[in-house]
């Protein structure tokens, strides 16, 4: 069976939920739900508010709000394991609000805390109150079955910080490891682990490998029950990549409809806002329960307006005939013989009314969404920028009146900054007049070329792999010193290397041949872990540890988006037979938040200017 992340998460927040005790809902249980802001992200894109009702839960609460107590009715809460919130839970419990505590931790409470909380409750006699404390390990949000972030903002920013030390830098990997225990705990399987050498990657790779060892010791472990998985070929891959392996991706345009509603309205947490027709905001969710979105959300901008148009079409002619069938013959006089025709079409009509009215709703939602991003299009030229960062990626090259005729043409400053970087990332080598051409261009336009100045900086050091790979791997130190840019090579290494004749990404090129498991010149210096072997042969190549495999788990360090998401979905779809391939980030970003810590990066480095803050 398909590991499917969604339902898996779903399924124990379930199980929460209803107390920690197995079986189906019980409804005769009222209970209160407390809940921290994080929490309340993981829950939002998973339950809505009649599935709580559905489960005994009558009200729900953030944890630092004022709340007056609620006698004869337990809590559950759901929050991270923090200071704050363990001291909060004390004084709930001290001053009595609710009869029962069922804590659930997102992730693993440190044994500090936990004696925390038990002091703190004893001191105020409440210990009695604290009926269950629970490690739920359900700290990350999944947005789709296969589409999951740990919400660690600015990571990027943070990894590639200057000025971080080696302790910074630990605690932000240990983080990341931390989130992605808690995806394979709730996957409940181990999986073989590929990744490039040298940066943030082997060392996430390296830890996560001792902390999955770690815990394979202990007899009941959380992957005790995923042991249909002990046969290497069945046990998934973990593919684990660094933002710089693929630059490009997070800054570019794309004109599809997914990566554009993200990138354009700022889908967060499959919600959106947009402009009504009568002045008001309107919000919209994009999710799996939306049928048209789950069928085009690939598809660039124009055909979706066609296809809308298309849905609209059918669903007039499909009112028309219901209205055909119950209307009878106008004029003609009623004789009963129709009676038992006309009765069978009304109930025909009434029946199909619901599902009528639900296509309506869809089809006017994703008209109101179009046309915001029409609106957008035509005032920036969004269209005009994909094409040509498209061409510019697989030609390497722009004509120079075309690209200064981008920069003083529409688009916000980010689109502007946003086009320029994807030349200089797509081109081998920039003449140094063209790139003080770009830059003039650009303040010329009010644009803060911090971000510029920045990527342009780290191509200049174009630490090359051979000298990555010759650092000690094992000192942060030494890696801290080479900016964490020696991967930076594979985005500006040239074009061939970004993208394929058939516009692939390199990223998906790149899992497609670990999860082919054949040899591979662009894979044969991945270093593999493998948690459930002993120490002694782990990094070593094993035949059977490179697969080939039925199913990856795909995570980017230092942020992603919809269009590498989109990319990986589209390659497990066209294998035969179809494999199956769940991405991971530690958070979503569109282009503009990308460039905007490219930007603090800059200033941290002293570069570029400060015309204007970005602006989006």
């Amino acid at each position: 069976m398909a590991l499917n992340l969604r339902q898996k998460q779903t399924e124990c927040i379930t199980r929460m939920l209803n107390l920690n005790a197995g079986g189906t809902a019980n409804e005769e249980v009222y209970k209160i739900l407390i809940y921290d802001r994080f929490c309340q992200d993981i829950l939002s894109p998973l339950i809505h508010v009649k599935d709580l009702r559905k489960h005994g839960v009558t009200l729900y609460f953030l944890i630092d709000k004022d709340r007056k107590p609620v006698h004869d009715v337990p809590a559950v809460y759901f929050v991270q394991s923090t200071h704050l919130n363990v001291h909060r839970i004390i004084a709930d419990a001290s001053n009595s609000l609710y009869d029962s505590f069922h804590l659930n931790f997102s992730s693993s409470i440190p044994r500090p805390l936990l004696e925390d909380l038990a002091s703190g409750t004893m001191n105020s006699d409440s210990i009695e109150r604290i009926s269950k404390v629970h490690d739920q390990y359900l700290e990350f949000v999944t947005l789709e079955d296969n589409l999951f972030s740990l919400a660690y903002k600015n990571c990027y920013l943070q990894l590639n910080d200057p000025s971080a030390g080696d302790k910074e830098i630990e605690e932000i990997i240990e983080k990341i490891v931390s989130g992605l225990f808690c995806v394979l705990a709730t996957l409940a399987v181990v999986p073989i682990i590929r990744c490039p050498r040298g940066g943030p990657a082997e060392m996430v790779a390296s830890l996560l490998d001792q902390r999955l060892r770690d815990h394979l010791l202990a007899k009941n472990n959380l992957f005790s029950e995923g042991g249909n998985f002990t046969s290497s070929f069945q046990r998934p891959i973990l593919c684990l990549f660094d933002r710089n392996f693929e630059l490009s991706v997070a800054i570019q345009h794309d004109f599809r409809y997914r990566p554009l509603v993200h990138d354009v309205l700022g889908l967060r947490l499959n919600r959106l806002s947009v402009q009504g027709e009568k002045g008001g905001m309107k919000s919209f969710e994009l999710d799996r329960s939306d049928p048209f979105w789950m069928a085009n959300w690939s598809l660039e901008f124009p055909e979706v307006a066609v296809e809308i148009e298309a849905q609209l079409n059918k669903y007039k002619k499909d009112v028309e005939e219901v209205n055909k069938r119950t209307g009878g013959n106008s004029g003609a006089e009623f004789d009963g013989t129709d009676l038992v025709g006309n009765t069978k079409h009304l109930m025909n009509a009434v029946n199909s009314l619901p599902e009528l009215t639900e296509r309506k709703q869809v089809i006017d939602k994703h008209t109101n969404i179009a046309t915001a991003l029409l609106g957008e299009i035509k005032e920036r030229s969004l269209d005009s920028y994909a094409k040509k960062e498209n061409d510019m990626m697989v030609r390497g090259v722009i004509d120079r009146n075309e690209l200064i005729g981008a920069l003083k043409g529409k688009g916000t400053k980010v689109d502007k900054l946003r086009f320029t970087i994807m030349h200089l990332i797509s081109t081998e080598s920039l003449p140094q007049s063209e790139v003080e051409m770009i830059e003039t261009a650009l303040r010329e336009s009010e644009v803060d070329t911090t971000a510029f100045q920045y990527v342009k900086k780290i191509k200049s050091l174009n630490v090359s792999l051979a000298s990555a790979n010759s650092a000690s791997r094992s000192n942060i130190v030494d890696w801290a010193e080479k900016l964490y840019g020696q991967s930076i090579s594979a985005v500006t290494a040239g074009v061939k290397n970004l993208l394929s004749s058939d516009h692939q990404l390199a990223l998906s090129r790149t899992v497609e041949a670990l999860m082919e498991g054949k040899p591979n010149p662009e894979i044969d210096s991945y270093i593999i872990f493998d948690p459930r072997a002993p120490k002694s042969s782990s990094g070593m190549s094993s035949s059977h540890l490179k697969g080939p495999f039925k199913e990856a788990i795909v995570f980017m360090i230092g942020g992603g988006n919809y269009v590498e998401y989109g990319s990986l979905q589209e390659l497990a779809n066209r294998q035969q037979p179809v494999k199956h391939v769940i991405y991971g980030t530690t958070e979503i970003l569109t282009g503009g938040e990308f460039i905007e810590q490219l930007a603090l990066l800059g200033q941290k480095m002293g570069l570029g200017t400060s015309v204007a803050s970005p602006a989006h």
